[in-house]
C-alpha cells in the first residue's frame, strides 16, 4: 500500500482501498473463511489485492470452511480463468538462485496457469475412511480462453509458447493438446512446442533459459510455478495476476508464514510486484508499472537485502526498510 499511495502521489492519481477480512482472520471473527460481504466488495472491483490467507490453526477444518476455499470461490466468482506467474531471475540475485549462475543468469518466463478448472473444481469429489476421489475435467471452451491469453502474452515477449501435459496417459491432456494446436493457428508468429509435465519440471532446473511462456493447467502450473521460486532464489520474489474476469486479483505466491508474522523479516518484493501488475492489467497503467519495477531493482542495486536473500547470519534489512526505499526510488 505504501508503494502504491507513493506511485499516487507522483503520477497525479487518488487512490481508494477497501479493506476486507477473508481466510483465516474471517473464519476467526465470522465462522466462514469469505463472508458475504468480503465477496460483494470484490465483485465490485476494479481490482482485488489478496494478501496470503492460510493459517496452520485451520488444518483440522473440514474443507469448505478452510482459508484456501476462499481463494478458490473468490477465483471461480471473480472469473479469473488465468493465473499469470513471471519468473524473472534478477540480475543483483543471480547467486541467489538455488542452480549454478551460467544456468540462472538471464532466464525470464512467465507460468501461465489455468485457474479455474482440473482437479482442484471437478465434480466429483468425496472421501471416506477407505477412499477418496477427485475428478480431472477440462472442456475445449476452458482450454481455448487460456491458452489465447498464453499466445497473447507471448506475442508481447519473445513469441514461444511451450505448453506442458500429461497426454502420454490422460485423455484431459490430449484433448487439451489438440486444443491448443488450434488456437496456434491463429498466432503463426508464434512458436508452439509440447512438453509433458516431468520433462518440464526437469527442464525448468537444467535449461530453464528455453522457456518464454508456460502454459499449463491447474494442479500442474501450481507445481511448476513453485518449483520456478527456486530459480528466483526466493518464494518471496514472485508476484502473480490471475485475470479473465472484469475483476483482476493480484496476489503474491509465497504463503501466509505465520511462524515469521510481526517479526518485520518478511520480503515485500512479491507484494510489490504483485502491485505493479496490478497496474498494469486492471488499469493500463504501464508506466507507472514500469517505475515500480525499476524501483524495485534499485534497492537491490543499492545492497538491500531481506533476511530470506542472505546467508544465515549475514546483515538483512527488515521489511519496512526494504519498502521504504522502494517507495523512495518510484518518487
Amino acid at each position: 500500500m505504501q508503494v502504491l499511495e507513493t506511485v499516487a502521489s507522483r503520477f497525479g492519481h487518488e487512490l481508494s482501498v477497501e479493506e476486507h477480512q477473508a481466510g483465516w482472520c474471517a473464519y476467526e471473527s465470522t465462522g466462514t473463511p469469505l463472508p458475504d460481504s468480503t465477496l460483494a466488495a470484490c465483485v465490485r472491483g476494479p481490482a482485488v489485492f489478496l494478501g496470503a490467507v492460510g493459517d496452520p490453526r485451520a488444518d483440522g477444518l473440514p474443507p469448505g470452511k478452510r482459508p484456501e476455499a476462499a481463494l478458490l470461490k473468490l477465483r471461480s466468482t471473480l472469473g479469473c480463468f488465468a493465473n499469470l506467474r513471471p519468473a524473472r531471475v534478477d540480475e543483483e540475485l543471480v547467486d541467489m538462485s538455488a542452480l549454478k549462475r551460467e544456468i540462472a543468469a538471464g532466464c525470464d518466463m512467465v507460468i501461465v496457469r489455468e485457474l479455474t478448472g482440473g482437479l482442484y473444481y471437478g465434480q466429483p469429489r468425496s472421501r471416506d475412511a477407505d477412499r477418496a476421489v477427485n475428478t480431472l475435467v477440462y472442456t475445449k471452451a476452458e482450454v481455448e480462453r487460456v491458452a489465447k491469453v498464453a499466445f497473447d502474452l507471448a506475442h508481447g515477449r519473445r513469441r514461444h509458447v511451450t505448453s506442458v501435459d500429461k497426454a502420454n496417459v490422460l485423455e484431459v491432456s490430449q484433448l487439451w493438446r489438440a486444443v491448443v494446436e488450434e488456437v496456434a493457428k491463429g498466432y503463426p508468429d508464434v512458436k508452439l512446442d509440447h512438453m509433458f509435465v516431468d520433462r518440464a519440471a526437469m527442464e525448468l532446473v537444467t535449461a530453464p533459459k528455453q522457456f518464454d511462456v508456460i502454459l499449463t493447467e491447474n494442479l500442474f502450473g501450481d507445481i511448476l510455478s513453485d518449483e520456478a521460486s527456486a530459480m528466483c532464489g526466493s518464494l518471496g520474489l514472485l508476484a502473480s495476476a490471475s485475470v479473465g474476469g472484469k475483476v483482476g486479483l493480484y496476489e503474491p505466491v509465497h504463503g501466509s508464514a505465520p511462524d515469521i508474522a510481526g517479526k518485520g523479516i518478511a520480503n515485500p518484493i512479491a507484494a510489490i510486484r504483485s502491485a505493479a501488475l496490478m497496474l498494469s492489467y486492471s488499469f493500463s497503467l504501464h508506466a507507472e508499472a514500469a517505475a515500480v519495477e525499476r524501483a524495485v531493482s534499485k534497492a537491490l542495486a543499492d545492497g538491500l537485502r531481506t533476511a530470506d536473500l542472505v546467508p544465515r547470519g549475514m546483515a538483512s534489512v527488515s521489511t519496512t526498510t526494504f519498502a521504504n526505499a522502494v517507495a523512495e526510488a518510484v518518487k
